[in-house]
Parts: structure tokens; sequence; C-alpha cells
């Protein structure tokens, strides 16, 4: 317990290579995430300007990814961190000052791998925790986005009557009917008739998502009865219901899908032999995928310094490149086996072989830089030559 304690404890060493990671890691923790969501903002843009949604809509809806593309930015942010930090040490020949201590290259790494490991621990929770809730959730706010009732589409003076006792036009109309310039509107209630004049109107669905609405900014209401005089109200800005919203059919529950159900709730289905919807092999090869794609990520920093390392006065320029492709074919082959393990096409086992090559192409050419093979080959030409040196003198 001691020894664990012990190498838990960051020296110096370590909270200098921490204190180096950081800037970086965070750095393309952004650029990554940045990049994963661009797809999706445009998609998200889309809704937001022809749907007529709140700007409070899409940015819960950009939430709900957050948790998804964050559990795929982790271990490329860790990579390329790793890379450019060991990269640069190397170059500095800072290693070579560090291994003439008498501290090994696993040594160095040390504070990375146990960063991996609190990466991998977190990923845990990612897949089996907050990714089934954000996934489900962002599918339910899109449902409704998505059908969250009619909104009118006018045209330059043409007049709409969303209800029996309300009219309205406007002179010049933009944003595929729902900005209005110069409007009008009459609208006769409890037997007064309010004449609406504006200089501009926004027509939008209503926050509760029950009813449609137009924003009118700078404008002046005329209001006439039988019994009372008319009376004129300016006002700056002002709300008017124009009708209520078509209702939308309740989403679904949670849990059709696998990927919406927590790590517990698949081994509980698993147990209870629960497949009324979803079949055994989907939610067998939905829990291993998750399992071997959290093993993996403590082994990112092993692939990323032995790439990073290089010859002196020699520039490796396919370091990063081949750290890239090695990740990215690791996703598609992990894709590929759970797609399979799924279909009954192939045995989960197939997942655990391709986490078990990416290991192996870890840990292999880490061991290759470190010198741990050469020293191998030695003590076995040395044990070889004293075996043969009696046979030659006799």
């Amino acid at each position: 317990m001691q020894r664990v304690i012990l190498w838990l404890r960051p020296g110096t060493l370590d909270r200098y290579l921490l204190a180096q990671l950081m800037p970086p890691f965070l750095v393309a923790l952004s650029v990554v995430m940045s990049a994963l969501l661009l797809e999706r903002l445009l998609v998200l843009f889309n809704l937001l300007t022809t749907g007529n949604s709140h700007l409070v809509t899409f940015i819960g809806l950009l939430a709900t990814l957050l948790p998804h593309y964050l559990g795929q930015a982790l271990p490329a942010a860790l990579c390329v961190s790793v890379f450019s930090i060991i990269r640069r040490m190397s170059q500095n020949e800072e290693i070579d000052v560090v291994n003439s201590s008498g501290r090994s290259l696993l040594r160095m790494i040390r504070p990375y791998l146990q960063l991996g490991a609190f990466l991998g621990a977190l990923s845990f929770l990612l897949y089996g925790f907050i990714q089934p809730h954000a996934r489900y959730d962002f599918r339910s706010a899109f449902y409704f986005a998505s059908h969250a009732g009619w909104t009118p589409r006018m045209q330059s003076r043409l007049f709409a009557s969303p209800s029996p006792a309300m009219t309205f036009t406007a002179d010049k109309v933009t944003q595929s009917g729902s900005e209005l310039y110069h409007v009008f509107i009459r609208d006769i209630k409890d037997g007064e008739e309010h004449d609406i004049t504006a200089r501009r109107g926004h027509i939008r669905i209503a926050d509760d998502g029950n009813a449609v609405e137009i924003e009118l900014e700078d404008g002046m209401i005329l209001t006439t009865s039988a019994d009372d005089p008319p009376t004129v109200a300016l006002f700056d800005h002002s709300t008017r219901y124009l009708a209520h919203a078509a209702q939308v059919v309740p989403f679904r529950q949670r849990g059709e899908d696998e990927r919406e159900l927590t790590s517990p709730e698949l081994v509980a289905r698993l147990v209870t032999n629960d497949t009324t919807t979803i079949s055994r092999l989907h939610l067998l090869s939905e829990l291993h995928f998750r399992l071997a794609r959290c093993l993996t990520v403590p082994f990112i920093p092993l692939l990323a310094t032995a790439l990073a390392i290089t010859r002196k006065r020699q520039r490796d320029v396919i370091g990063l490149p081949a750290a890239f492709i090695i990740m990215v074919g690791f996703d598609h082959l992990m894709q590929m086996a759970h797609s399979m393990a799924a279909t009954g096409s192939a045995s989960v086992l197939s997942i655990w072989l391709a986490a078990f090559v990416f290991m192996a192409l870890c840990v292999v050419p880490l061991l290759y830089r470190s010198g741990v093979f050469s020293l191998l080959r030695a003590k076995l030409e040395n044990r070889l030559h004293t075996r043969q040196t009696p046979t030659g003198n006799a």
C-alpha cells in the first residue's frame, strides 16, 4: 500500500511535466471539440432559423451534445498534447538529461500515465452514465424543436387571419416570412377593436411552445368600442399572441436504444434477460464496447511518447500523422467490431481483439524506444556467449 502511495505522489519532475502539458491539452481539447461540433452546429443553426426557435433552444441542444463529443475529444487531445511536449523535450535533449539522472523513459512519463488513467475513469463515467442521458435529451429536445407547431409564412402586402377575430399584414417581409416591417394588425376582442401599427415585428414560437406570437417594436394601439371613446397608446415593445400552436405528440420514453441506457441498466437487462425492445446481442455489444474504449485510454500516452522521440540531428515528420492514423484507424476498427458483434456476424471478442491490437501498438514502440529490446538482446547474447565459452576452451 505504501508503494502505491509513493507511486501516486507527484515529484518535482512530475509537477513540471504536468504544468507543461496543461496548456497544449486545453488548446487541443478546444480545437478538437470545435471541429467535432462544427457539423452539428450547422444543422442546429438551420433548425434555429427555419423553425423560428429561440436561442435558448439552440443552446440547450448544444449542451446535450457536449458529453458525446467530449468522449471523443479527450483521447485525441491527450495524444496531441503528450506528443507535443515529448517532441519538444526530445529536440531540446531534456530527455537525455532525465535519463542521465537514472530515471527511465517510463518513469519520466509516469504523470502522463496517471493522467491517462484518470481520463479513462472519466471516460467510463461519460460513456456509462452521462452520455446515455445526454443522447436521449438531445433527441427529445430536437424532436420538440422540430415539431413545435406551425409558424405562418407571411408575404409582403398580403393579409393573414390566424383566427376569426384577427387579421394582420405587413408592407415588407424577410427571413422566410418571420421578419415583418410596417405591420398592421386588427384584433377584435371582448367587444373592442384594437388597431395596431408597428415599425417592425418578428413571428416566433412562444417560450412554452404552445402558441405563436409576434413581437412588435415602436408602434401604436388604437382601441375603439361602442361604449367608450377611442384611446391611443404608444409602445416601444409589445407581444401579441397570434394563435395556439399544434399539440405535439409526446416523445418516446428513454431506453428503446441501447445507447440511451446506462451501464448498470445494460447489466440489469442482461441479467434479467429483458430483450423486449433491444436484442441481447445489442446490449452485450454496447457494454463491451464501452468497457474496451475506457481501458484503452491510459495507453495513449505510451503511443504519443514513442512516436514523438526523434533521433539526434534528424527531423521526424511522420510521428504525428502516424499517431493520427493509428487513432482514427482504431476508432473505425472498434466501430466495425461493435457493429459486427451487435448483428451477430462476430463475437464480442472481436471488440477486445481490436482493443488489444491498439494496446500492443502503444506498448511495443515505446519498449523499442526505451531500449528494452536492445537490453534483452544483449543479455541473451551474453548468456549464449557464456555457455559457449567453456566448450571452446575445452
